[in-house]
């Protein structure tokens, strides 16, 4: 083979094959185009249309708000308890989102997976960019609520809320990468996301406080649950909307600042981890759908 001939050759790619996330950035205007498909078909048909961003948080929030604050009385010891609820949920909300719909997002796209070449990374990345976008609405409102009741947070707390939403949507790409990789062989993979999305809402201090679970279980359970990367952005969200509205001393958990650092590496390696399933199993995709 000449060196010309070889030449030739090195210009071509091996079918299917690419550099994974990383392929993203070349071809960031397909990534556009399915967010922005993503966001004009989400209440296509609707007549409130973009206004359910609003109504379902907001009968989210007084559904827990009379269930656990009032009739359960939960909120006894939390002041300003609205906020910290809501500031709790906005984070859970955006992570079920972007999970349940990045684990779908393969075969939701079937059709254009199995005709023509893409980086199929493009499609759980976009569902995760459609929930941040419908996140924005939920915290446009949650801030309005803080600063009607006080908001005044220091520049660390705001800092902390940013790392809290890259914990999330790290975490939820990287399992939306898992599990939508597997949910192409097997749609169990969506129930099994349904369970791990019922347990976010009740394994993380949105509806009741964190102190409950120190006082109520061993050490080394309270422990694990505190590295909990949702636990952690849950947390850095009430830090920065929710502490600065209260009054009187405030128990926050301790080492809260290394918490959010522990969170993002495990988010950051569960990302890794998606991605490399994800790139082990997408050849079958196009065979299996």
């Amino acid at each position: 083979m000449t060196a010309a001939t070889r030449d030739r050759w090195s210009d071509f790619a091996t079918p299917g094959a690419g550099r994974g996330l990383l392929d993203v950035v070349q071809y960031r205007y397909l990534l556009r185009l399915l967010v922005r498909k993503g966001i004009l078909t989400r209440y296509h048909g609707s007549v409130l249309g973009w206004t359910w961003s609003y109504v379902k948080p907001a009968a989210q929030f007084l559904t827990f708000y009379l269930v656990m604050g009032v009739f359960l009385d939960l909120n006894r010891g939390i002041d300003n308890f609205a906020v910290y609820l809501f500031s709790g949920i906005v984070v859970v909300n955006l992570f079920s989102e972007a999970f349940g719909n990045a684990t779908r997002s393969i075969v939701d796209n079937a059709p254009l997976v199995k005709k023509i070449y893409l980086p199929r990374e493009l499609f759980p990345l976009a569902a995760v960019f459609v929930a941040f976008v419908h996140f924005l609405p939920q915290l446009v409102i949650l801030m309005g609520a803080a600063v009607l009741t006080g908001w005044s947070p220091t520049i660390l707390q705001l800092a902390g809320g940013l790392v809290a939403i890259v914990i999330i949507l790290a975490l939820s790409t990287g399992l939306g990468l898992l599990f939508g990789a597997v949910n192409v062989s097997f749609r169990d993979a969506q129930n099994v996301v349904e369970l791990i999305l019922l347990f976010a809402t009740w394994t993380s201090p949105v509806l009741y406080s964190w102190t409950m679970v120190r006082d109520a279980t061993p050490d080394w359970l309270f422990q694990l649950y505190m590295l909990n990367p949702i636990t952690a952005a849950v947390e850095l969200f009430h830090d920065a909307f929710w502490l600065s509205t209260t009054s009187g001393p405030i128990s926050r958990p301790e080492n809260l600042a290394l918490l959010g650092v522990i969170g993002l590496v495990l988010s950051l390696t569960t990302l890794l981890i998606g991605q490399l399933v994800f790139r082990k199993l997408e050849g079958r995709f196009a065979q299996d759908l």
